[in-house]
């Protein structure tokens, strides 16, 4: 994946954007428009997942362990680390949730539901736990062959959603959110570029403009139509536009860009803790009013970054050796999220 570039940059950029909604929140800001970072972390998600595995057959258990490896020793150091921040300073993780049981669940990304939504103990985690969902399905599918695959995901997918309207309550409810289904936009937009799909260089930036276009404009028009609608259809669009165009038109990666789309789950998980951290210094310090918010961002956004090369790296690397053999315990490990990244 790091081949493709522009998935590297919107990663980045979806990170950036989840950050800016959450500090433009706290200051009162105007940019709802931010939240969109995790639809377009979904529809990411389902490409990267079809491109790299089509060609390159997997096994379940070897796939589920990798994903697991990759993404829950970082999400568990800090909600751990939240969790205490909670209990010593709750006043300053307002709307956080700590209790025995959310802390358990957390971990097995199966946290409380609040109003049918996931409400871990990392605030932002609820999409984690979507992720680790869609990796069990995912890791399913690759029973089967590659048509066969791309069926049962897109199916499986849409019979969620199908279900959700049934009025289901609790876990039920929540994991049958229309969100899903940008990991399908995601999967179809891989499949289309493994079957060497092209298009010509504008109808491509026309699709990213198109995508950008939609984002902002839907959410000033009818913030509440569906958010699978609203930010979901216009973040596949970006995808695909990205992905064709680059296929168009080849170009030499920046590695400022690179980095911070490498960076971008650190800087998402961390994201929270790190900015109640900063704003508290920046109050502390006196920064004038007008100046809190973007220094707040800059900072935030360079620590998380830090965090990427303190803490994520080298942890990737000590475990690394571990993807590369077929675990007697991945089965197990699979249980822990039957229903949940």
């Amino acid at each position: 994946m790091n081949d493709i570039h522009s998935i590297q940059y919107l990663r980045g950029l979806a990170a950036f954007s989840v950050v800016l909604f959450h500090i433009s929140e706290q200051f009162g800001g105007p940019f709802a428009v931010g939240a969109a970072g995790v639809d377009l972390f979904f529809v990411i998600s389902g490409f990267i997942m079809w491109v790299t595995t089509v060609d390159h057959p997997v096994d379940p258990q070897r796939f589920m362990w990798r994903r697991i490896v990759r993404i829950v020793p970082l999400y568990w150091i800090v909600t751990l680390l939240t969790a205490l921040a909670i209990f010593f300073k709750p006043q300053f993780l307002f709307g956080h949730v700590l209790s025995p049981a959310n802390l358990v669940g957390s971990l097995l990304f199966l946290p409380i539901t609040q109003n049918g939504a996931l409400h871990p103990v990392v605030i932002q985690g609820w999409t984690l736990c979507y992720e680790m969902m869609f990796y069990v399905i995912f890791a399913l599918s690759l029973l089967l062959g590659e048509k066969q695959r791309f069926a049962a995901l897109i199916g499986v997918l849409t019979a969620l959603v199908v279900l959700n309207l049934l009025l289901l309550k609790g876990y039920a409810e929540a994991f049958t959110s229309p969100i899903v289904l940008e990991f399908a936009a995601g999967i179809v937009v891989g499949r289309l570029w493994m079957k060497d799909v092209r298009l010509q260089l504008v109808l491509a930036l026309s699709l990213v403009v198109g995508g950008f276009v939609l984002l902002i404009v839907v959410q000033m028009l009818d913030p509440e139509m569906p958010r699978v609608l609203r930010w979901g259809i216009p973040s596949m669009l970006v995808v695909a536009g990205s992905v064709f165009a680059e296929r168009a038109r080849p170009f030499s990666p920046m590695a400022l860009f690179t980095f911070f789309g490498n960076a971008s789950y650190s800087i998402y998980v961390w994201h929270v803790l790190v900015v109640v951290v900063v704003t508290g210094i920046i109050l502390r310090l006196g920064v004038p009013p007008g100046w809190q918010p973007a220094s707040v961002a800059l900072v935030s956004i360079a620590i998380s970054a830090g965090l990427y090369l303190i803490v994520e790296k080298p942890l990737t690397g000590l475990l690394k050796p571990l993807t590369r053999q077929k675990p007697a315990t991945a089965q197990a490990m699979v249980r822990l999220a039957p229903a949940a990244d």
